[in-house]
């Protein structure tokens, strides 16, 4: 029997092999069950999907394994983000919502997010309850029942979405600055909306690789490089004044400068925090993962606000923002929630708040980082992801976590955390992180120092080490 884990934000695996109708109705009874039992017995039950290869044949079982246990469902009538789904979940009272998407993942994969009453991912509670629930499934099967088509309903799930988005940001300022923008779904789940809300209000903007692709282009709908590099081109080639990029349903964003500069997620987040907490003085802390940038711990202390630390995972970011007054939230790969709207991560919320941003200060995204770095020191992140076993994961894990391990390059080691994954300092000139992924055989490394350069040695060298243990 194929394994069914949950990672930080769900199911995923590849399609046909672990994504099969069976393993679907697993899970989506597994969580059905856990909705009876645990939420609220007798509410509906939202049902949305991406644009991946079956996504919504899979809604159709899905919609009717829960039906079949009872329980109300409404199905999205058409593909859509992870985070418009969310939205709804809040907005009509569900008992929660669940999702057809890989996420970020190579076009073969596909798998199931569960959306929680509150409008955003399972907290950690949660899951380990569906997780017992679907091994009371995995040892006992789905139960044969009929599916009642009587309990399920279509689900507009554009309209309100939209309708909501519109009221987050200042048009007027946005409409006066005049800047163009160039948006890039990536083929995925956010085509047609942010050009949609910037048509309604006057904005200029272009939409590339806007159509249904389940094979993404043929590269991963994740927006960072190399993956992004279509929307350089037609960035540099329209002329316009910042590019916005989303993954495959819509909740992870990306940027670009007008010269065609990448604007990392960690930059974003932290344009975002210094307009909202400075420019807008709206109150609240942040809340952050363990692997994101520490010019967030430097812009929050200058605006004198509380930084917590969370594991991997947005799951836990939208605990601590459930749990305090968080004005953001966000992670290393994209994915930033605001107490504007919801406690869940949004590629469409944040690219208008992107454009705010520049039209508040007439300035593009790179004069954004540039004027950051000034003020609070530069900041220069980076990402490695090694393709590993289970063994070399383990065997490089313990190997960094040694005694033995006191040096990497020049820099000695002055310090460990090990929150989520092993970090270590390089004296002052910052850090790298070793982190084994929790739903892919990677070995992830990561590093933030003061120089780019100082960035790429860093990460050369961590995964050199790996390698070298591999062929020991």
């Amino acid at each position: 029997m194929t394994q069914i884990k949950f990672g930080t934000d769900g199911w995923r695996g590849v399609i046909a092999d672990e994504v099969t109708y069976e393993n679907v109705r697993k899970v989506a009874h597994a969580i059905a069950r856990y909705v009876v039992r645990a939420e609220k017995p007798g509410a509906e039950i939202l049902v949305g999907f991406d644009t991946r290869f079956g996504s919504e044949k899979f809604a159709q079982v899905v919609a009717e394994t829960v039906s079949a246990a009872g329980s109300p469902v409404s199905l999205a009538s058409d593909a859509c983000p992870t985070p418009a789904l969310s939205l709804l979940v809040r907005l009509r009272g569900a008992a929660g919502g669940i999702q057809i998407t890989a996420s970020h993942n190579p076009f073969r994969w596909n798998g199931m997010k569960f959306k929680a009453s509150y409008g955003s991912s399972a907290s950690p509670a949660i899951v380990a309850q569906i997780e017992t629930e679907l091994a009371k499934v995995l040892r006992d099967g789905v139960p044969p029942l009929p599916p009642r088509k009587d309990l399920i309903r279509s689900l507009d799930v554009r309209t309100p979405y939209l309708e909501t988005l519109a009221g987050l940001v200042d048009w007027d300022r946005i409409r006066a600055a005049k800047f163009r923008f160039l948006i890039d779904p990536m083929h995925g789940a956010g085509r047609g909306l942010l050009s949609e809300l910037f048509r309604r209000n006057a904005i200029e903007c272009e939409e590339i690789r806007g159509t249904r692709d389940p094979l993404f282009g043929g590269v991963n709908p994740e927006p960072i490089e190399p993956h992004v590099e279509a929307l350089r081109l037609a960035l540099r080639k329209g002329h316009f004044d910042a590019g916005f990029a989303f993954d495959g349903d819509a909740d992870r964003i990306g940027a670009m400068d007008s010269d065609g500069t990448f604007i990392t997620p960690h930059q974003i987040f932290s344009i975002l925090l210094w307009h909202l907490a400075g420019t807008r003085k709206l109150t609240g802390d942040v809340a952050k993962t363990f692997s994101t940038t520490k010019m967030i711990d430097k812009i929050a202390g200058h605006f004198g606000r509380k930084v917590w630390e969370t594991p991997i995972g947005f799951k836990y970011i939208c605990d601590r923002m459930l749990e305090s007054d968080i004005l953001l939230g966000g992670e290393e790969s994209g994915g930033i929630g605001t107490k504007l709207y919801l406690p869940e991560r949004d590629a469409t919320v944040n690219a208008l708040l992107l454009a705010e941003v520049m039209a508040w200060h007439g300035k593009r995204l790179g004069e954004l980082v540039a004027m950051l770095h000034r003020e609070f020191g530069e900041h220069h992140y980076g990402r490695v992801d090694l393709v590993v076993t289970d063994a070399q994961k383990k065997k490089a894990l313990s190997h960094f976590t040694g005694a033995k391990f006191t040096r990497l390059l020049d820099w000695p080691i002055t310090r460990r955390e090990d929150l989520d994954g092993l970090k270590m300092y390089l004296g002052d000139i910052g850090w790298v992180m070793v982190r084994a992924s929790g739903t892919e055989h990677m070995l992830r490394i990561y590093s933030e120092t003061t120089r780019p350069e100082t960035t790429r040695r860093v990460l050369d060298e961590a995964s050199a080490v790996v390698k070298r243990l591999h062929q020991a």
